[in-house]
């Protein structure tokens, strides 16, 4: 195993020579003074060294093929980082006056009205900063309406119960009650038990379309009309969008307020801690209570008296959406739809073959994503979906998105985005294959994994439990 930085170098040894001090030395009283770094003597050789060894342990979207289900982790264009990278975007200071602005304002306008048609909203608010802050964002904006017109009473989010996490958490934080709404043996929303469900304390309805186990919900303008019908409103999850961009919009299915994922949806650069850009759009009846300042025609607007004000400093991750408006502009309206085309065809050719080996979790025709479960090798053969997860990372492949959602067991959500060619999949089926040939003839082989990466296989309740998030001398 190679050495942490931290274990390298000589006593004396320096990777960069600082000229000579050209003012008086100051020395800090010693209660100001903090603890002194411990730092590594190591020469530019060493750092470079180390800097390029971490570099090839990093497993992206650029390296592998990246199946994260539900993560849309797409290719993410050059030409849009080097849009986000012309110095009249880079040296623009938030604090700029309008006049010298225009130019990234009438970025966030065109972005805003391109949205707009691609998901039959009216307007949108660009400040939060990802998938989760929009939603949060969006359902404060909710709140925000239901207080200005008197309906404190309406305190209830449904969520199904095959959302992702951050729905529930997203609407306590909000300040609302949740319940879950159960899925039907299709995998759909249960419109019986919504309807039973839906009433003068709904607030909203939390959805995203297709939903977390890559299907559709055929029943969706039935869904939406319940919950009109009940008084509340209706929120969707962008996290999907990737399936039906330029084929059908939320806003026409009946959703009142959306989140998109611009570092999904719109292949901006997604992981490692960001930036992202989670922008929130609304019906029109919604506009007033968004969060502000609001852009409009050129111009800030700070006064917008019943908005429920900031949600992120100055206006949000600017160069995410100067990469999203370049994504949209060079695809245009025919080539956004071909995308979503491609990768519900990429998904659905994967499940395909996959399906000669893998049990589906839910046997009809998947979008962008799709399920599978390793329940019966679990039981049969004692190997996990993590197992197989652990297989797929010492034969060059990312590993799905394991354990979700959590209505099924042993999972294994796939999604391969269509930015990855026929060859690429036929390797992943290939692998897949492979994987649970090895887990019929030697399971112990393959719990054993992975085997080919810095760091084996660990004990996952300990790493829990007794996590070693940094290095302490005494630790090597």
């Amino acid at each position: 195993m190679s050495q942490l930085i931290f274990e390298r170098g000589t006593q004396g040894h320096r990777g960069v020579a600082l000229p000579k001090l050209q003012v008086p030395a100051y020395t800090l009283k010693t209660k100001l003074r903090a603890e002194k770094p411990q730092l590594p003597s190591v020469s530019e050789l060493e750092v470079v060294r180390h800097y390029t060894e971490c570099s090839q342990r990093v497993k992206g979207v650029d390296h592998v093929f990246y199946p994260l289900g539900s993560c849309t982790m797409k290719y993410n264009p050059k030409v849009n980082e080097d849009a986000a990278n012309l110095e009249g975007f880079t040296a623009i200071h938030p604090l700029a006056p309008e006049e010298d602005v225009q130019g990234c304002l009438e970025v966030v306008a065109t972005l805003e009205k391109y949205l707009t048609q691609i998901t039959g909203m009216d307007a949108f608010c660009f400040q939060p900063a990802a998938g989760a802050h929009g939603e949060f964002s969006g359902l404060m904006t909710i709140r925000n309406y239901l207080k200005r017109h008197h309906e404190d009473q309406r305190t209830v989010v449904f969520v199904p119960d095959s959302a992702h996490g951050t729905n529930p958490a997203s609407a306590v934080m909000a300040g609302f009650t949740v319940k879950q709404i159960p899925s039907n043996a299709e995998g759909n929303v249960d419109v019986e038990a919504l309807r039973a469900m839906a009433d003068e304390t709904t607030a909203a309805l939390m959805l995203t379309n297709p939903n977390t186990l890559g299907l559709f919900e055929k029943d969706i303008m039935e869904i939406t009309k319940i919950i009109h019908d009940a008084g509340g409103l209706v929120y969707y999850d962008g996290a999907n969008l990737n399936a039906i961009m330029g084929i059908a919009r939320p806003g026409d299915m009946g959703f009142d307020v959306v989140h998109l994922n611009l570092h999904k949806t719109f292949s901006t650069p997604h992981g490692g801690g960001g930036p992202g850009s989670g922008p929130i759009g609304v019906k029109r009846h919604l506009i007033p209570y968004l969060p502000s300042p609001r852009i409009e025609n050129g111009r800030i607007h700070e006064d917008c008296p019943e908005s429920l004000g900031r949600m992120k400093m100055f206006y949000g991750n600017f160069g995410v959406m100067v990469r999203a408006l370049t994504y949209v502009m060079i695809l245009g309206k025919e080539g956004l739809r071909r995308t979503s085309q491609v990768a519900v065809l990429n998904a659905r050719y994967l499940e395909h073959e996959l399906s000669r080996n893998y049990d589906m979790a839910i046997d009809q025709p998947c979008m962008h994503e799709f399920v599978m479960t390793l329940k019966r090798q679990h039981h049969d053969l004692g190997v996990s979906a993590m197992d197989i997860a652990k297989g797929m990372i010492d034969r060059g492949i990312h590993p799905p998105t394991m354990y979700f959602p959590l209505i099924v067991e042993e999972a294994l959500m796939v999604e391969p985005t269509e930015t990855e060619p026929k060859g690429v999949l036929d390797e992943a089926v290939r692998v897949l294959s492979e994987l649970l040939d090895l887990a019929a003839s030697d399971s112990q082989a393959l719990r054993a994994c992975p085997t080919t990466t810095p760091v084996g296989r660990i004990d996952e309740v300990q790493a829990a439990r007794h996590p070693i998030l940094r290095w302490q001398k005494g630790n090597e």
